[in-house]
């Protein structure tokens, strides 16, 4: 048995000394790995002048004392939100409750004797006194009616500036900017005359009078993000034209559950600022978006630093729970294993304090990350890219934006619970230079496809790659129009005939000869199960076919209109090929007819439609260079350096959970209480030198020159192996 213990740990104060000095010549965001955000919680949803109650003890002194004891490396000061500006302000109201004091000029006094960076959360987009002080401000409807959220294009732009000077006045090292959402909800659009005028002036016509999604619409969509995206960028110049040393983020909102609506696109809008920050939560995002959320964050931003916020509260930010500390743990450690730099987001009291308990916890956290810190931050490890597509999400999906995204989410969910090391690929930026070292790529229902990714793609499979292509990858023209065939019949060496109408389709597989076996591993034959999501029906030209897609029964009823198919119904018959295979290139594609994607983060989900997919990555590498056995309760991430591999675990046990009073049958999330107890595996094809562990309770057992057995009893562990 192998074991190793960590460095001795040094004290916290001794840590923040040593980032500060020895390592001041890079930015915060670069040197540091967590810290914490501070707000009050009140005022969320409207203020009143008389509350004088409300914030009274938010104090900066305070809360920095709760940071350097704690051992959080920067502090998010709260500044300014929809209601209330939290200092000395001219530009905004200024909180009541406060009686004058300046919490910002509290929190960079306390801070700066500790080296401790002072960051100011500023809200820009309020929809409280600025839009009751400025009408003018409003986003107005096709109709001319005022909707309750503030243009971008509007005078607006001027007053977030006269906000932003007087916290450059400030000794502090960075501006978070909350939030450039255009809504997260119908109606979809601004015609203001400002933004009609622009609007004429740009593409020489009239705004669209609402949602058409024609030629039209995609030029308001542009519009749309333009909007965004100049005014964020406008925001930047701003503030590095009078300090150019002071880091500016933007929270954004590009990434999944997010679509069109919030008017942001992933890559442009995630590269105008220092970094880029996003939000996570299992209460909002799952627990599965937590690192996909990571994962999503370092593909808008290849190579730079990104931040991800989480929050101690149970639901939501302002609700006043305090989660289990190894539900925390959980979160943050995921999201250090990944990669991010993460926020830990503490809303107080409604007066302002402090919950002791919560720092408590706090405090448990940043000391285990600070003992692990050299563990975090190495490049990532992929085999599998998962494909993602903003053409597809706006134009198949449209205002549906799950009609995609669950394929992509049940494609990601496969690769976690399977633990195939993945990475995410998106159409924005993707380049062959980009996806070279994957050895497969997926396409999860990538509905519409350009020239430009299909020539992508083909040089990709022509140098040795290998895709799998899923459900209706191809079948819609740019507009979002079923096309008569697909866009991708010469790589997937098939022609398609129909996509089927129905979501309940089922597939079943027959025995196949030695090459194929790797297609049906832990599925039984000759058992159509249900592979819920969209079908398209093939038949094979110069691929080989195996199985059958078989559309789903019908009774009288539901052909005559009379009745719901949302409840899946048993098989019918087939209707053609349920896998294709074929060679292009150097390269294989696997086409499956059906979406075991989309089925995989279905309400009907199944194991096998997991395995379906799962088998055709293995197919395509069957001898990965690492692979492990483990657990679907746990996550793991692979990072490496030359002949060194990191492998992090992440086991996340929780009771049964019950459903709520309302919005039956769902069901609330459980919170993680336990360390979990379990055995993994760890292969490599090269041969192992040594193995070693962070946490000093895992047994490690090298039993081959090429295999480390490991019982793990925490939430996280990283075991390093050196070839």
């Amino acid at each position: 048995m192998l074991s190793r213990k960590l460095l001795p740990v040094f004290m916290v104060t001794s840590l923040l000394t040593f980032y500060s000095y020895s390592e001041e010549q890079l930015p915060w965001y670069e040197r540091l790995l967590v810290g914490m955000e501070v707000g009050p919680t009140g005022a969320q949803f409207g203020g009143d002048t008389s509350d004088i109650e409300y914030a009274a003890k938010f104090s900066g002194k305070d809360i920095v004392a709760a940071q350097l004891q704690t051992g959080s490396q920067y502090i998010v000061i709260w500044g300014k939100d929809s209601e209330y500006a939290y200092y000395n302000s001219n530009a905004a109201p200024q909180c009541p409750g406060l009686n004058g004091r300046d919490v910002i000029q509290e929190t960079i006094d306390a801070a700066k004797p500790h080296n401790l960076p002072v960051i100011i959360y500023c809200v820009v987009q309020g929809n409280g006194y600025p839009l009751r002080d400025h009408p003018e401000y409003e986003m107005r409807g096709a109709d001319g009616a005022r909707l309750g959220r503030i243009c971008f294009n509007s005078g607006y732009i001027d007053h977030a500036k006269a906000v932003l000077d007087e916290m450059l006045q400030y000794d502090i090292s960075g501006l978070h900017i909350d939030m450039l959402d255009q809504g997260f909800g119908p109606p979809y659009g601004c015609w203001c005359e400002r933004c009609q005028s622009l609007f004429k002036k740009e593409y020489g016509e009239e705004m669209p009078a609402g949602v058409t999604w024609d030629e039209d619409w995609d030029k308001m969509l542009e519009f749309r993000y333009n909007t965004s995206d100049r005014f964020e960028k406008e925001l930047y110049q701003y503030v590095k034209s009078i300090k150019p040393g002071i880091t500016v983020d933007f929270n954004y909102h590009g990434y999944p559950p997010f679509s069109f609506e919030v008017g942001q696109r992933p890559v442009q809008h995630s590269d105008n600022g220092d970094f880029v920050t996003g939000e996570t939560g299992v209460w909002g995002f799952s627990a599965l978006g937590v690192g996909q959320t990571a994962r999503f964050l370092a593909a808008s931003t290849p190579g730079r630093r990104y931040q991800v916020v989480m929050q101690r509260g149970v639901r939501m930010y302002h609700d006043q729970t305090t989660r289990p500390l190894n539900d925390m743990r959980w979160e943050m450690f995921t999201l250090l294993a990944h990669g991010g730099q993460v926020t830990i987001v503490d809303k107080t009291r409604y007066d302002g304090s402090l919950d002791s308990v919560a720092y408590d916890r706090f405090g448990k956290i940043f000391k285990e990350v600070l003992k692990k810190k050299d563990h975090f931050g190495q490049p990532n490890y992929a085999e599998v890219g998962i494909y993602y597509s903003q053409r597809t999400r706006d134009w198949y999906a449209k205002e549906e934006a799950w009609r995609y995204q669950q394929s992509f989410n049940g494609a990601h969910a496969t690769c976690v619970y399977e633990h195939i090391p993945y990475e995410i690929v998106l159409d924005e930026n993707v380049s062959l230079n980009s996806i070279t070292h994957l050895k497969t790529l997926i396409l999860p229902n990538i509905a519409i496809l350009s020239d430009r990714e299909i020539n992508l793609f083909k040089t990709y499979l022509e140098n040795g790659g290998n895709l799998i292509v899923t459900g209706v990858t191809g079948m819609y023209d740019w507009m979002g129009r079923p096309r008569n065939d697909s866009a991708i019949s010469e790589l997937s060496g098939a022609n398609a005939f129909e996509i089927l109408p129905s979501l309940d389709n089922h597939v079943q597989l027959h025995k196949l000869n030695q090459p194929r076996m790797a297609l049906y591993e832990q599925i039984p034959l000759d058992w159509p199960f249900l592979v819920e999501g969209p079908g398209v029906v093939y038949k094979a030209t110069t691929a080989e076919a195996i199985g059958d897609l078989m559309k789903p029964a019908r009774t009288v009823r539901q052909k005559q209109g009379k009745e719901s198919t949302d409840m899946p119904m048993s098989p019918d018959q087939s209707v053609g090929p349920a896998i294709l295979l074929n060679q292009y290139g150097r390269g294989k594609i696997v086409t499956i007819a059906g979406s075991p994607d989309y089925a995989s983060a279905s309400e009907h989900r199944m194991t096998e439609d997991r395995y379906l997919l799962r088998n055709a990555i293995r197919y395509l590498n069957q001898e990965p260079e690492i692979s492990i056995d483990a657990p679907t309760i746990v996550e793991t991430v692979i990072s490496r350096e030359e002949n060194r591999f990191r492998v992090h675990f992440l086991g996340r046990q929780t009771p049964p959970g019950w459903t709520p009073s309302k919005n039956r049958p769902y069901s609330l999330p459980t919170l993680v209480e336990d360390e979990p107890l379990y055995r993994a595996s760890v292969k490599i094809r090269n041969k192992i030198k040594d193995a070693f562990c962070s946490n000093d309770n895992t047994v490690l057992n090298k039993v081959s020159d090429h295999q480390i057995d490991l019982l793990i009893n925490d939430v996280h562990d990283v075991v390093i192996i050196d070839l």
